[in-house]
């Protein structure tokens, strides 16, 4: 259900730079057509590239909600729902299973840095409260925590732990997490630079920031890796390999809200402390844009 190229789709905001900045429903319908028709497999609402940190609990859950009547069933809908208080969690994840969200993506408690132990009982605890699929979240470069592939494999015979977004870069976690797991547990890369070698060695998809202005060729790329067909996927990887490192320029969703504004699909709207994208950064984001064949 949850494989190929799934957007970590951004928040679109009204214009401006504030702590409060307003949402926009309107430019989200706008972008989830657009990957619908484009071949996305499948959406994260709400996730790092949605902003999650600075949205209020009520706006979180909201978007959620919006997503899911937008998409309306065709490709599903994954509910960002980590925090580093396990009651929030819980809370954030009871309201995605209310909203009618297909799973949740939950990322590791950040900045509290729980041992292996601690995550283990974190991720116990909100699967055995709520009852949907939840997908771990590692990506130790935002957190200060890395799940280790044993806490992974331990997780993995929880039930409704159906899978793990692992976003590390370091491609020898795909064997130590498969030959421990279930061939159904979920390998999802969190690292479009990586992504394809990752779905060639036995990964099932990505959770893409990528996927956001280049929605066709990520799907491609994707599937084409999916068939086995290395050739076909390096030579559309090698489009998107700009873009890859450029939208990391600025910390994410910086360059990508930028990039999506000059395709005209959002307002130049970012809440803070994230600020628009600095004009020393436009040029590479222009010359990776033209690389994949977006402008």
């Amino acid at each position: 259900m949850f494989t190929g190229s799934i957007v970590a789709i951004v928040t679109p905001m009204q214009a401006g730079v504030a702590p409060d900045t307003a949402l926009d429903y309107i430019a989200l319908e706008r972008l989830v057509e657009l990957h619908i028709e484009q071949g996305t497999k499948g959406i994260v609402a709400v996730g790092t590239t949605g902003e999650s940190a600075t949205l209020t609990e009520e706006e979180h859950c909201a978007v959620i909600e919006k997503m899911v009547k937008l998409v309306k069933g065709r490709i599903p809908v994954i509910a960002g729902t980590g925090a580093n208080s396990t009651i929030e969690a819980i809370s954030l994840t009871k309201c995605a299973k209310e909203a009618g969200a297909d799973a949740c993506l939950l990322v590791t408690p950040y900045y509290n840095k729980p041992t292996q132990e601690g995550l283990f009982q974190h991720y116990k605890v909100i699967a055995e409260t709520v009852n949907i699929p939840q997908i771990l979240y590692n990506v130790p470069g935002r957190t200060a925590c890395d799940m280790l592939p044993d806490t992974i494999i331990k997780l993995s015979s929880i039930d409704n732990i159906v899978g793990v977004k692992e976003a590390t870069a370091d491609l020898t976690r795909i064997n130590q997490i498969r030959e421990g797991t279930n061939s159904d547990f979920l390998l999802l890369s969190g690292d479009d630079e990586t992504t394809k070698d990752f779905i060639l060695m036995g990964g099932n998809g990505v959770i893409s920031v990528t996927a956001n202005v280049a929605p066709k060729k990520m799907n491609e790329m994707c599937m084409s890796a999916l068939d086995g067909d290395a050739k076909k996927a390096d030579k559309i990887n090698e489009m998107l390999d700009g873009l890859h490192k450029a939208l990391f320029i600025e910390s994410n969703p910086i360059p990508v809200k930028w990039i999506l504004n000059k395709l005209n699909l959002i307002e130049s709207g970012i809440r803070l402390p994230m600020t628009w994208l600095s004009k020393t950064s436009e040029e590479k984001l222009f010359k990776a844009m033209k690389q994949a064949g977006i402008v």
